[in-house]
């Protein structure tokens, strides 16, 4: 593991304090808005329908938009946006457009019964989910050029309170909704869904809106992208094309390729370990996520109870656990923090096993979303701080959309399956299993840390 100066513990805490820090709460929130509402509280709607466990793990792919982001990062990273760009910037014209989106396709969720045209409501959940990865790219990008890197621990942090918040009234705020106006609660009925989806649709307001007052960040076009656009140039001043062509293939070149061979000649023969933790860090999460909605209904616990323990409680707890990692990553360095998420992560799955065999038990789940959330907060700090100390800031959205791409991809897809593994084996089967995924991370995060530290000190 990687060493760090020793810093007091209220001069790590004062990292709070920074205009720009405190700035990516209401942005947190923007972010955090879109998932559960094509995730977790989307299952929990689909589960209540009466949509078999199969179908809702098949449709947890559709956060696979995520993972394929980094394909259309580098024209976020590099694309101008007719007049928006002009009037807006680079970062704010692609983050209003996205929010955009994001509002017309939940409309079109909301309007959207299952029982009646679950394709429908299926191609309405992708636009929301390509739409919110756009969102993701874009921001990403803002945050990571907003502030220098020994900040973007806290910028998680306050990140993800912002996001935290967003996914209480995506969650919670849902199933409170929805349970409010429901006036026949023991048999499925659209309208008090259809009711939530739109105030959620009406809720990107808010980040529609800090889009248009917050500043563009003042980062100019860097050197190693006009080096590298010039190099290619060269290359090509022999071959006999038409000087359009020749420029297409230089913008193609500075925007698909050289942010990738910039990650891999900066970082050697250690790329494919790094790429190897990211794709498995968030595994046993990712997996187990999928799946906690339904057990939840399969339990018997209420809407009410899920929305109240889970979804606000739980997001607490999540919050505070981020608060916890941004100052344990200036406190004690990334990758210390970073191994300790990991095992937290790991372990707190294993409580969901002891909460299979209880039935319904509101203590034991309190108990139970206390520990994993809390552990939740502090591995998401620390592996988001990680990523950003990663990046090229000459190609932050695209490097960066690669690496969180990276990190859901293999997650999002085993847990398409984890509807069958419950199926045919069980929660408690399924809990252990999870659990399980996690070792492999911990030996990737030693090998990572020992990487860094040979690195530094060669430097």
């Amino acid at each position: 593991m990687t060493a760090t100066p020793s810093r007091g513990w209220l001069q790590a805490l004062r990292v709070y304090a920074h205009p720009r820090v405190l700035g990516m709460l209401s942005l947190g929130f923007s972010a955090g808005l879109p998932l559960l509402l094509i995730m977790g509280t989307l299952s929990f709607w689909l589960r209540e329908a009466g949509i078999d466990r199969t179908t809702i793990g098949h449709l947890s792919w559709i956060g696979l938009a995520y993972s394929f982001k980094w394909l259309w990062s580098p024209l976020v990273d590099r694309m101008s946006l007719p007049l928006l760009t002009r009037l807006l910037g680079r970062r704010r014209a692609w983050l209003l457009l996205s929010q955009i989106v994001i509002a017309c396709a939940l409309i079109g969720m909301a309007m959207t019964d299952p029982l009646i045209n679950l394709t429908h409501l299926v191609f309405f959940a992708l636009a929301v989910a390509f739409a919110s990865a756009t969102q993701d790219i874009a921001l990403d990008a803002y945050r990571i050029e907003a502030v220098a890197v020994e900040l973007q621990g806290a910028m998680a942090a306050t990140y993800q309170a912002g996001y935290r918040v967003a996914m209480i009234l995506a969650s919670a705020g849902v199933l409170w909704i929805a349970a409010a106006v429901d006036v026949s609660a023991d048999v499925y009925d659209h309208a008090p869904w259809r009711f939530a989806y739109l105030i959620m649709a009406a809720s990107m307001l808010v980040g529609i809106f800090t889009t248009l007052c917050i500043r563009e960040p003042e980062v100019p076009f860097r050197q190693v992208v006009t080096e590298n656009e010039q190099a290619a140039r060269r290359a090509l001043a022999h071959w006999k094309l038409p000087e359009r062509v020749k420029t297409v293939l230089v913008w193609l070149y500075g925007a698909l390729i050289a942010p990738f061979r910039d990650f891999i000649i900066r970082h050697g023969r250690h790329a494919l370990l790094i790429l190897g933790l990211i794709a498995l860090y968030r595994i046993s999460d990712v997996v187990m996520g999928v799946m906690s909605n339904p057990f939840y209904v399969d339990m018997g616990y209420s809407k009410e109870e899920v929305a109240t323990i889970s979804k606000v409680y739980g997001v607490i707890m999540t919050i505070a656990g981020a608060a916890i990692g941004g100052v344990l990553t200036v406190k004690m360095g990334v990758m210390r923090t970073l191994f300790l998420g990991a095992v937290l992560s790991a372990v707190t799955n294993l409580l969901f096993v002891w909460l299979a065999g209880r039935g319904h038990d509101v203590s034991g789940l309190i108990f139970t979303i206390s520990a994993d959330n809390l552990s939740a907060g502090i591995a998401s700090s620390a592996f988001i701080a990680y990523l950003s100390g990663l990046t090229n800031a000459a190609y932050s959205a695209t490097q960066y959309a690669l690496f969180s791409s990276v990190m859901l991809l293999l997650p999002k897809f085993i847990a398409g399956f984890s509807g069958q593994f419950v199926d045919a084996y069980g929660y408690e089967s399924f809990f252990i299993a999870t659990a399980l995924l996690g070792v492999p991370v911990l030996i990737l995060v030693w090998f990572a840390g020992q990487a860094t530290f040979a690195s530094s000190s060669s430097d």
